[in-house]
């Protein structure tokens, strides 16, 4: 009998006064909204993108645009032989993804024909139409930033938010459009190597070692640090809490003038992103500057610089070392096999586009509507600038259009807000999955993104994982590590990592990346081979465990713990009560 997690404590209200209608847009094959009982019948995961929750604009856009057009989109255009995408649904703010399966054997041997003819000519291809697909986005991405919204008429804002959000859809059809065949390509030379015998935990590493966009960005934030400590404004970060840093850098005067103009220069060029994946609800580090200037207070605790140049020569080093051991176990016939597999998969490498994309695409291309959101809330004398994030779609359209924010819609808003913040403290309780448990997943963004695989499954239906001190996970980046446990909920408490703390979360994406230069591990719940956490703990040399299922679940904030990431392990050697209770003593 399958296990199932009712959906019932999360179907009913949704967001107060929400509508039908309110989430209603074409999709492909599915579409959003809240949970409702028969989705009982499918299995759905808990998206770590979003552990603070979606507001009624952002769960509209990402919902429908991304997941239900996206996916479902690529799915069908490639296609994927055994299955057509992606859907959602709200527990409260949080999303929960589930994939859609195709399961007539005719149609699964007519998509596969289709897929073998479609396959090798993106494979030709793929550096061109990647290249045109992020050339299409920045030329859209350079059109907004042209546009000074203050000096728009009113009248023309149905229209602005409209183009913002088609920019938004389409980057989702080319982000999309991109990963599925890179994801098959990638796969098919997974299970080549599994035939053959090799350790598929070292497949990652044959890909890695190839610079993206945004360990640029975590080089040049590096040497901000750098460049504050020599400039003598080490005592400045230590004095002062991240929301303050601006403020005080500012007072301070003298050389702190100059590198706030260089930190500003910085910003200009690495700034326009967010901080979770496609959120029209989160400020660009441009418009809150308190997490860069975090990351910047705490690179500059430790007392050796991490050496980015380092672990980009070892990140190779580990590479060819791992593609020649792996050849080395081979026949001549096998090797012909693994090198041509090995050839297209680095001329068309997931993991290096998987993390480049996310500059072009994920962090960056919510931020024209939220400003044309702001720009609205501004001319209707709203009480925050981010109200109209908290009217769906069609509501924001009917504001803009002249229907009367003032009175109905400004007290939904606010009691909207109060909804919002209800969840988001709900957050470290809500289930990893919900509905009817298979024992295994089959959808290979499922298991290789989000690490559901079933050692995972079965972690986080334990009744008893709450008391477990040793985990097991993805071999995500091999090596060992020991530290004290830092749980976080969301990429706002990255300030909180110490030099040498183990990082324990849900899972990251690249706005965490730059905490990798200071971390001495890292633990996620989620997270498969291609995850971020398992590329950027590759690259930089930062033992990580992925897929543990329940690691935010048992580990406790400030527990010591050991990190194998060779083995897949994860042990909590003490318990945060213990330490403090030693500390006192020993005072």
């Amino acid at each position: 009998m399958a296990n199932v997690v009712p959906v019932d404590d999360f179907t009913g209200e949704w967001y107060p006064g929400f509508k039908p209608e309110h989430i209603a847009s074409p999709y492909i094959v599915d579409g959003t909204g809240p949970f409702k009982k028969e989705d009982e019948d499918k299995f759905w995961y808990l998206d770590f993108h979003w552990s603070r929750g979606l507001t009624p604009l952002a769960a509209f856009a990402w919902g429908h645009d991304g997941y239900c057009w996206g996916t479902q989109h690529a799915a069908e255009n490639l296609p994927l032989p055994p299955g057509r995408g992606i859907t959602s649904r709200f527990a409260g703010t949080h999303l929960y993804g589930s994939a859609i399966p195709e399961s007539d054997p005719r149609e699964i041997g007519a998509r596969a024909n289709r897929l073998g003819t479609n396959l090798p000519y993106f494979l030709q291809n793929y550096q061109q139409i990647w290249a045109a697909g992020r050339d299409e986005l920045e030329a859209t991405w350079s059109y907004f930033r042209g546009i000074d919204l203050t000096q728009e008429p009113t009248s023309r804002f149905p229209e602005l938010l409209t183009q913002a959000r088609r920019y938004h859809q389409r980057s989702m059809e080319i982000h999309f459009g991109v990963m599925y065949p890179l994801l098959v390509n990638f796969l098919g030379f997974y299970g080549a190597c599994a035939e053959m015998g090799i350790d598929t935990n070292q497949i990652g590493k044959f890909l890695q070692g190839e610079d993206t966009k945004i360990m640029e960005t975590d080089r040049e934030l590096y040497k901000l640090a750098i460049k504050a400590r020599q400039m003598g404004l080490s005592d400045v970060f230590a004095d002062n809490e991240p929301p303050r840093l601006r403020d005080a850098l500012s007072r301070h005067g003298g050389s702190a003038s100059q590198w706030l103009t260089e930190f500003d220069d910085f910003l200009q060029i690495y700034g326009w992103r967010q901080e979770a994946t496609c959120d029209v609800g989160l400020p660009s580090w441009i418009e809150d500057n308190q997490i860069p200037l975090g990351l910047i207070k705490t690179f500059l605790l430790k007392k050796e610089d991490h050496d980015f140049e380092a672990a980009a020569r070892n990140a190779v080093t580990e590479r060819e070392e791992s593609i020649d051991a792996a050849r080395s176990g081979l026949t001549k016939e096998e090797q012909a096999v693994f090198d041509a597999g090995l050839a297209s998969n680095q001329a068309a490498n997931f993991p290096w586009w998987q993390d480049d994309h996310n500059y072009y695409i994920d962090l960056k291309v919510m931020l024209p509507l939220r400003w044309t959101c702001q720009e609205l809330a501004n001319r209707l004398g709203a009480d925050h600038k981010d109200d109209m994030l908290y009217l769906f779609w069609p509501e924001l359209i009917d504001v803009a259009n002249g229907k009367p924010y003032k009175g109905e819609l400004s007290g939904l808003v606010k009691d909207r807000r109060q909804y919002f913040d209800h969840w988001q403290a709900k957050r470290s309780a809500m289930p990893k999955v919900l509905g009817t448990i298979p024992d295994a997943v089959e959808d290979p963004v499922l298991i290789e993104i989000f690490g559901l695989n079933p050692t995972a499954i079965k972690a986080v239906q334990n009744p008893e994982a709450a008391n477990a001190t040793t985990l097991s996970g993805l071999a995500a980046s091999k090596g060992h590590a020991t530290g004290i446990a830092r749980v976080l909920q969301s990429s706002d408490e990255l300030h909180r990592l110490e030099p040498g703390s183990i990082l324990v979360c849900e899972s990251t994406s690249p706005n965490w990346t730059p905490a990798f230069g200071k971390i001495a591990g890292a633990v996620c719940d989620g997270g498969g081979m291609l995850s971020h956490a398992a590329i950027v703990g590759r690259e930089y040399g930062v033992p990580t465990v992925t897929a543990v299922g329940v690691a935010t679940l048992a580990i406790a904030d400030g527990d010591e713990i050991e990190v194998d990431g060779t083995n897949g392990k994860v042990t909590i050697l003490k318990k945060a009560a213990e330490l403090a209770e030693a500390e006192a003593a020993a005072r």
